[in-house]
């Protein structure tokens, strides 16, 4: 199953972490003679668990280093999505003539009988492709999520079982290195400018999103945000059938359900009612803020969803459109719909997403530590419903603050400015409500957040930044928080 051009030499893994390793365990299990070297610059202990467990099945590992010389004689490199483009292994490999790949590249090439639903965008990727993994199931699919959302495409190659189906998470590095990645179906969930810490501008960011539709044809189909114009933009002359989702207020939504497969009419759903002659849940004319409608049918209503944020209405339409276009007759099942609707109604958030990590003292926290960008940061701050303490701050990633300011004086009382980006923050916010500016003892920021927070109001963890400057990830900051919340209850 190893590609013939890479089966001549020696494949060369750049970086053993999650995906590196499974990638490497693939090659390693794969047969047919293949030769594998893996190196990584770092020295943890993880990176020497997973060092030990490669060369237990053959494969020869380099910690603390890069064999250059080694990796310009390789047949294929892969790379590691952390590994930066222009590292010296990378920049030496190309330099070779050898080509550069990502795991995900390597794991389409061991799966070929299974289809797959590639989700990518700047913010919602990861509770899209979570939801879009749950429907698949619902409506019977032997299915799982595999990709940026944690388990490596690898380790679903290495199964020995393959599923049917694969709800994929791409980011824009991984779209970097996956040439031939050719989905059932692609879902662009919105841009918006991300990871300038790594990207020379906002347009070669564009650019690696777009390689989503590298491969387009007359058969893809693609599911687009259609109230995102950058989004909206991308898709435009790409091949395919085009599928759209979006949002509309009451009176504009009965206008455009024409123009969007899936739809959330936001506002009193009087009109949608009288337009059918019924209610679809036998109840009065207006007593729902809002819901979902595919063509026009009842899908659920937006207080049947328990997830935080209008946002997450966008994510579960677009995993909801993906799964109905996968198979051409899923729509018409009488029962798909419902199906979908239970499915939705029984998801709960993923962890640091959003997340209510309890109520104490009349105080709700909201870790939303995922937020690693201002415009995801931005969208968790327009769905509070309470007076709100933001908690912003990290390792500054390019982008000005100043997109925060408006929801700021709609939602939030305070602002709490930490970490290495909070110097930043504070140039960029501090005339538009009252803000602190704090160092980088986390315990203390969140201290603070108690003492500031009234009953009634909400502490929210939407950094905007990245963890690197106090955390190994940001995981590891949203369990941070959510345990301090806790210790002072």
């Amino acid at each position: 199953m190893i590609p013939e051009r890479w089966a001549g030499g020696e494949i060369a893994i750049v970086g053993i972490g999650k995906s590196g390793h499974a990638a490497a365990l693939l090659f390693a299990h794969a047969g047919a003679g293949a030769r594998v070297y893996a190196s990584d610059a770092g020295t943890s202990d993880e990176v020497a668990d997973a060092a030990r467990s490669l060369r237990a099945v053959g494969v020869h590992v380099d910690v603390g280093r890069h064999d250059l010389e080694r990796i310009a004689r390789a047949a294929v490199v892969v790379a590691s999505p952390g590994i930066a483009p222009l590292a010296p292994p990378l920049e030496r490999a190309r330099a070779a003539g050898v080509p550069v790949v990502g795991e995900v590249e390597v794991a389409l090439h061991f799966l070929p009988g299974t289809r797959y639903i590639a989700i990518t965008g700047t913010n919602g990727k990861t509770t899209t492709t979570a939801l879009t993994g749950a429907l698949l199931c619902a409506l019977g699919y032997d299915a799982v999520v595999a990709g940026n959302i944690g388990t490596p495409l690898a380790t679903v190659a290495l199964g020995r079982r393959h599923p049917r189906w694969v709800a994929l998470e791409m980011s824009s590095f991984q779209l970097h290195d996956t040439p031939s990645l050719d989905p059932a179906v692609g879902v662009l969930t919105n841009l918006s400018p991300d990871h300038l810490d790594r990207y020379e501008n906002v347009d070669a960011y564009y650019a690696d999103k777009a390689l989503m539709f590298r491969n387009a044809s007359a058969a893809s189909r693609w599911v687009v945000n259609y109230n995102d114009l950058g989004a909206m933009k991308m898709i435009a002359r790409v091949r395919g059938e085009h599928h759209y989702f979006g949002t509309f207020g009451t009176e504009s939504g009965l206008h455009n359900l024409q123009l969007a497969d899936m739809c959330y009419v936001r506002g009193e759903r009087g009109g949608a009612a009288a337009e059918e002659g019924t209610d679809a849940q036998g109840t009065q004319p207006g007593s729902h803020a809002g819901e979902l409608r595919w063509h026009g049918r009842h899908v659920l209503y937006r207080e049947e969803l328990p997830l935080l944020g209008d946002h997450n209405v966008e994510n579960a339409m677009a995993a909801t459109l993906a799964v109905l276009v996968a198979e051409g007759d899923q729509a018409e099942r009488p029962e798909a719909l419902e199906r979908i609707a239970q499915a939705l109604r029984s998801f709960r958030p993923l962890r640091h997403r959003l997340e209510i990590v309890g109520e104490f003292d009349g105080v709700l926290w909201i870790n939303d530590s995922k937020a690693t960008n201002v415009s995801a940061a931005r969208v968790a701050i327009q769905g509070m419903t309470r007076p709100t303490i933001v908690l912003l701050g990290g390792r500054h990633k390019g982008e000005p603050y100043t997109a925060l300011a408006e929801p700021l004086r709609q939602h939030a009382r305070a602002v709490l400015a930490y970490g290495e980006s909070a110097p930043l923050i504070e140039r960029d916010l501090a005339d538009v409500l009252p803000l602190e500016r704090l160092g980088t003892d986390f315990e203390a920021v969140v201290a603070r957040a108690r003492s500031l927070a009234r009953p009634g109001d909400a502490v929210l963890l939407a950094p905007a930044c990245s963890s690197f400057d106090m955390f190994a990830n940001y995981e590891e900051r949203g369990a941070t928080f959510a345990r301090l919340a806790a210790a002072g209850a």
